[in-house]
């Protein structure tokens, strides 16, 4: 549309910096962690002045509020809820996200210019537990480019022999993670393999990698399931699944269901806070399950 875009990164790296468009200016804030990179945040903002900067995730979320109040400038602050606020912070195992981060998220999100929530169920818990004036608050859904996923399903699968001829897949995808569970997956696909031939493909990577490795192992069940890792184009593991499965305790827009249904394999979800059902809601493809 013809404006200035700048991504602002704590640190410039990650796997998909090259898909950047060439026209977005790269800053690099150099720093190891989000509010350490608060004082070159500050500085970036009374030196480039933009005239809004949009934030996402509950760290940088806050330390972007604290640098526009720290710079004095008139940068209008937009963050974006990603997820339920109350069930992400009341679960985490890191008890600074419990005692620093869930105070900070109560006093400074209703002081942004604006509170983007990714659904309705992300909208409804940000006003119960964060006190979000309505008014601040607008949904807008995760994009879901389905003409551009049509083309990566055609792509090539990094891991070809995944795919084995009358073994079915079923394919799931996220940060392995409590959230996802893909330990009640792991067991559910246990009980799968007795009836029938399949495996079990789980790409991501996460905390509790050894925590699944462990509980595959200790169900007998490593010659069928594969956990690879983070790859870039799931869409072409996808396309060639027999059914993709979302599992997790709670959710706040899963990208990665509506990226299912877009690719046409069938999904199966829980029913979880929030997003699924708001998903299911406009297509009718999968099911939804209760957590």
């Amino acid at each position: 549309m013809g404006y200035s875009v700048d991504m602002v990164l704590v640190a410039a790296n990650g796997p998909f910096l090259e898909s950047l468009s060439p026209d977005v200016n790269i800053v690099d804030l150099g720093a190891t962690r989000v509010l350490a990179s608060i004082p070159a945040l500050v500085e970036y903002l009374r030196s480039r002045r933009p005239h809004a900067l949009l934030a996402t995730l509950d760290h940088t979320c806050v330390a972007a509020i604290i640098a526009k109040r720290l710079s004095g400038s008139n940068t209008r602050v937009v963050v974006r809820l990603a997820n339920v606020l109350s069930t992400s912070i009341a679960q985490s195992r890191v008890l600074r996200s419990r005692l620093v981060l869930w105070p900070l998220i109560k006093l400074l999100y209703r002081r942004a210019d604006k509170v983007i929530a990714v659904s309705d169920g992300v909208a409804k818990d940000a006003m119960r537990f964060a006190a979000i004036p309505p008014e601040r608050l607008v949904v807008i859904n995760n994009p879901v480019p389905t003409d551009h996923i049509q083309h990566l399903t055609k792509d090539s699968v990094e891991l070809p022999s995944i795919f084995v001829p009358n073994e079915p897949v079923v394919l799931a995808a996220g940060r392995l993670s409590p959230q996802k569970d893909f330990r009640t997956l792991i067991r559910a696909f246990a009980k799968v393999r007795v009836h029938r031939n399949a495996r079990l493909v789980i790409l991501g990577e996460g905390e509790q990698r050894e925590e699944l490795e462990r509980l595959v192992t200790d169900l007998g069940l490593k010659p069928y399931v594969s956990l690879p890792g983070f790859v870039k184009n799931p869409y072409a593991f996808m396309a060639r699944s027999a059914v993709f499965v979302l599992s997790s305790r709670w959710e706040g827009f899963p990208t990665g269901l509506v990226g299912g249904m877009a690719v046409g394999v069938p999904v199966v979800a829980t029913g979880c806070m929030a997003g699924p059902a708001e998903v299911r809601a406009y297509g009718r493809e999968g099911q939804l399950v209760p957590v």
